[in-house]
């Protein structure tokens, strides 16, 4: 896209906000209090992100059994993306006609899965078992269902599907924050699980104590707060494989603004060099690999620029942490760049320039301006490589895309509902939650209709 284009659109959508009224809110934050003590605990066993389904004790036994996940966001371009998370057994195996038995498998259905289980910003999933058991074939589509195919709970692993079907995270994360499973003597067993991500103001990743009997009765016994989102998650394109990282307290807001701002610019080198690297590995035009290497050297300059601001204000900015991943095939780039770049990257350009026109504080009126120009131009890339890919695209595909970057914006509109500190909105210049909403509706109707 014609960088001239986005620059007329922001001035557009600036002109609109200015119709908004200014509305301030105060610091406003809750407790993280510390993780649960989980040393008598131990690991779930798990199996592509869901748990192993090898322990099982299920009556009458079944040929075969598959966790299944559909995912609301993810390449391939079909929306959902079916896929077989793990299975045991050999499927109609004894069934008196193998093939229709294995027809009726593979073009089964289901209206809901599990409650979503979200890692943000890879997307949501909902699974569901799927068995074979002599003709029959069946799906279990919520905790119920599940528990009643159980029947007693006998082991761990049993426990943690459960947990599973009911809407806890144990597969996602590592170290003490991996979802964990003890037996006790009395038949019960403890799992503990999350909920939720951390990335955008008013997410929160919480970590719950669950008491599972041996009857399937599921009660929540504990429930504490890991993280709170950042609010300045919204912003900038995001590298595959960043690791969140805990925010401080309700310190000076600007200096924890800056500070996020800064490992996020920092990440954005990364995402950019590995974006030359995959539009080289697809035959992109060589000027969008060029345009890639100049944005991730532009992105060097805003991490000092911020860094520095972030140290004005008393807080020191933590590098990023991304973890190191194949190069992705071109549905995944383009899904990512659909997202990050044509939504996301776009949106955080158009608050730069708020930020360049509405910042009482001179250094970060004057910082601004330059970056939003640069971000101005990063988007107009994500727009470039979109035009790029367009033509070899099927009507599913594209379809798919503009799904994506659908979904992309409702879950920005979710973001920016949040009050923000005083500071931020009059001296960092941000947008205040009526501002963003009406920055929003503008680009939606010029860019993501």
């Amino acid at each position: 896209m014609n960088v001239d284009r986005l620059r007329f659109l922001f001035s557009r959508a600036l002109r609109t906000s200015l119709a908004t009224p200014l509305l301030l809110a105060g610091c406003q934050g809750e407790q993280v209090v510390e993780p649960i003590d989980v040393s008598q605990h131990s690991d779930v066993e798990c199996v592509n992100g869901a748990p192993a389904i090898s322990d099982l004790s299920i009556e009458p036994p079944p040929d075969s059994v598959q966790l299944r996940a559909i995912y609301l966001r993810t390449p391939p371009f079909g929306l959902p993306a079916l896929r077989v998370r793990t299975s045991v057994g050999e499927a109609c195996a004894t069934a008196t006609d193998p093939q229709d038995c294995q027809a009726r498998l593979d073009t089964l259905e289901i209206q809901q899965g599990f409650p979503q289980t979200c890692v943000f910003p890879e997307g949501c999933a909902e699974d569901f078992l799927a068995m074979t058991r002599g003709d029959e074939v069946a799906a279990f589509t919520n905790a119920q269902a599940v528990r009643a195919l159980l029947g007693r709970i006998d082991t761990p692993q049993e426990a943690a599907l459960l947990a599973f079907a009911a809407g806890y995270s144990l597969c996602e994360l590592t170290g003490d924050r991996h979802g964990k499973v003890r037996a006790f003597p009395d038949g019960t067993f403890s799992v503990i699980g999350t909920q939720g991500y951390a990335c955008g103001e008013g997410t929160r990743l919480t970590q719950h104590v669950l008491v599972i009997t041996a009857s399937g009765e599921l009660t929540e016994q504990q429930r504490t707060v890991l993280e709170e989102g950042s609010p300045f998650c919204s912003i900038g394109r995001r590298p595959v494989g960043l690791q969140d990282a805990r925010a401080g307290g309700c310190e000076d807001a600007r200096g924890r603004y800056f500070a996020d701002s800064a490992r996020l610019e920092a990440a954005s080198i990364h995402a950019f060099l590995r974006l030359r690297d995959e539009l080289a590995l697809h035959g992109a035009d060589v000027s969008l690999q060029d345009a890639a290497l100049a944005s991730a050297r532009d992105e060097v300059r805003h991490t000092g620029v911020t860094a520095r601001l972030a140290l004005r204000f008393g807080a020191t900015p933590l590098p990023p942490a991304v973890t190191g991943l194949p190069l992705r095939p071109l549905d995944d780039v383009l899904l990512d760049n659909a997202v990050e770049g044509c939504v996301r990257e776009t949106y955080g350009a158009l608050v730069a320039h708020h930020q360049a026109l509405h910042a009482k504080d001179p250094e970060i009126r004057e910082a601004m301006a330059r970056i939003a120009e640069d971000e101005t131009r990063h988007a107009g890339l994500s727009w470039d490589i979109d035009a790029w890919a367009m033509p070899h695209l099927s009507a599913e595909q594209r379809a798919s895309l503009q799904e994506a970057r659908r979904q992309a914006v409702a879950v920005l509109r979710a973001e920016v509902t949040v009050p923000l500190d005083p500071e931020l909105v009059v001296d960092a210049g941000l947008p205040s939650p009526e501002v963003a909403a009406a920055l929003l509706d503008s680009l939606e109707q010029e860019l993501w209709a």
